[in-house]
């Protein structure tokens, strides 16, 4: 057996299960420009190496939903991820080089094949009630998002798990059914938070986790308040005395909520409004590159998009170029219908770039026995900051191709639940994930709890089973440029952009100065890394 702890498997950056106002730019700007009318302090200040305890962080985040809960298997969006990040641990963490570390496991190994995965836990660390941790709910934790009658979203990331056992007071086992390489960031995955075993089963409902934070308050789709745990196991961590987290679903509302003083960090920062924030020596800007991708799933089973023609067509009528200036402003690359992020180590560099071709796009539709068509795409900027005028801008592109796109603006407040996946054709967005198998995983393998676009391909199935487990680099490598190029031309997303994940924080606030490239506010863990100024 091989110690996966020293000798993990190498991690290249892929930038994430994962989804989601119009922003108004006068509004954005006034609420800016009202910043220094009201004379709010404009001296720089530069991050300090050591990080000073006390304060409380206040975020300002997209995301909520009165839908949310604290079920870990149904976490779907920023806010829950980030403030469930800092209550709970998991059995790994990603490193900000992108490895996967020890965190509630001390140590693991795998045996040769990878389909045995032993993890030592450390020792004495706690739950908030006090309870000392214990394989037994490691192995609650787990169960918790397997079985048919599991409901969670992380179901299809566990798909290779057989069976788990304690096989000793502090020893997990994981036996899979193929091996898996990969694994050790499996466990990683923000879902699989470890709570206390009750009666044989996770007791989800308590929200007591063993991270650097309780829960002190939660209304769902407004806001969570936590508290830091006294006798947090985890040392440099969790600086902050408390945190806040603001559920703010309006771009123009967060940016307003940052320069007024009144939160001290957002995410999604509409685009817009960047080259004016960094005007004022008071904020600074946090570009997190390939962080995400945007998405137009089209639910393959449904009538209008079962002829993967039609799909062509659409895929066809997207000006990329014109999104990647006019939406992300330059922040990002284009994307080719795949979800491999552009410096992934297993990109197909041999896949054509698909270009905006509207003669082509009528090609397909005639294919599909049809002159024209029209579409209905519901659309919000509960998936990314600009969606909406994404989803304008591609039928303005789609009309030239004899395509009609009726765009209708949904609401953010439970879009991710009452609408994504549910109508034919929406808006949606994913963290790129660290992992090829992961996010072919999640998002495109058949009855993935998250295959946003109900997308069954043999061949892709096929291929992914083999290629979870296959040791050899070379073999690995064509199996996964063979997905990508099914992903371009069968799948049911379109996948036009690569974004960056852009947030904004006030210098009350400060980091190490290096953060995780990849996810977004620091791999989600901006409440237990950062620090106040």
């Amino acid at each position: 057996m091989s110690d996966n702890n020293k000798n993990s498997p190498q991690a290249i950056l892929d930038g994430g299960l994962p989804r989601r106002d119009f922003l108004k730019y006068s509004a954005a700007a006034a609420a800016i420009a009202g910043a220094f009318s009201l004379g709010l302090p404009l001296g720089g200040h530069a991050a300090e190496a050591t990080p000073k305890p006390g304060g409380t962080l206040r975020l300002g985040l997209a995301g909520g939903s009165t839908t949310d809960s604290k079920d870990p298997g149904s976490w779907v969006d920023t806010f829950t991820f980030i403030g469930f990040s800092a209550v709970y641990n998991t059995l790994t963490e990603i490193a900000v080089d992108g490895t996967a570390i020890p965190e509630l496991a001390e140590r693991w190994v795998s045996s040769p094949d990878a389909k045995t995965w032993t993890f030592t836990l450390r020792q004495s660390v706690t739950f908030h009630n006090g309870k000392t941790l214990t394989a037994d709910d490691v192995v609650a934790s787990i169960q918790h998002h397997l079985g048919e009658k599991s409901t969670s979203a992380a179901k299809t990331v566990l798909g290779d798990v057989a069976q788990v056992h304690a096989s000793a007071p502090d020893t997990v086992v994981f036996e899979l059914h193929s091996g898996n390489a990969d694994f050790a960031y499996v466990v990683a995955d923000y879902h699989l938070v470890i709570m206390p075993a009750k009666d044989g089963l996770a007791d989800w409902q308590a929200g007591i986790g063993t991270g650097g934070y309780r829960i002190k308050g939660f209304e769902p789709g407004v806001r969570m308040d936590l508290e830091r745990s006294p006798d947090y196991w985890k040392p440099g961590r969790a600086h902050f005395a408390s945190a806040e987290l603001l559920a703010i679903a309006d771009g123009a509302a967060r940016v307003n909520a940052l320069v007024t003083g009144k939160v001290d960090v957002i995410n999604k920062v509409d685009l817009k409004t960047v080259a004016l924030l960094k005007r004022n020596p008071k904020l600074v800007i946090e570009e997190t590159k390939g962080a995400q991708h945007y998405t137009f799933p089209m639910l393959t089973d449904s009538a209008q998009f079962k002829d993967n023609n039609v799909r062509l067509a659409l895929k066809h009528a997207v000006d990329r170029e014109a999104l990647l200036a006019s939406v992300l402003y330059g922040y990002g690359q284009v994307g080719n219908d795949h979800p491999l992020q552009p410096a992934n180590r297993f990109i197909n560099p041999a896949l054509e770039q698909r270009a905006y071709d509207p003669d082509k796009a009528r090609f397909y539709l005639r294919q599909a026995g049809m002159d024209s068509l029209k579409v209905r795409l519901q659309a919000s900027d509960a998936a990314y900051s600009g969606a909406v005028d994404a989803s304008v801008l591609f039928k303005e592109q789609a009309r030239q191709a004899g395509i009609d796109i009726d765009v209708v603006r949904e609401p953010a407040d439970g879009f991710f639940s009452n609408v994504w996946m549910k109508q034919p054709f929406t808006t949606s967005f994913w963290y790129s994930s660290l992992t090829a198998d992961r996010m072919f995983s999640i998002g495109y393998a058949k009855g993935a709890a998250w295959n946003e676009t109900h997308w069954d391909n043999p061949r892709f199935n096929q291929l992914l089973n083999a290629a979870r487990g296959e040791m050899n680099e070379t073999l690995r490598r064509e199996m996964y440029n063979e997905m990508q190029a099914l992903c371009r031309d069968d799948g049911g997303a379109i996948v036009p952009l690569f974004a960056s994940s852009v947030a904004a924080r006030s210098t009350r606030v400060v980091h190490g100065g290096q953060t995780a490239p990849y996810g977004e506010l620091d791999g989600l863990r901006v409440i237990e890394r950062w620090w106040q100024a």
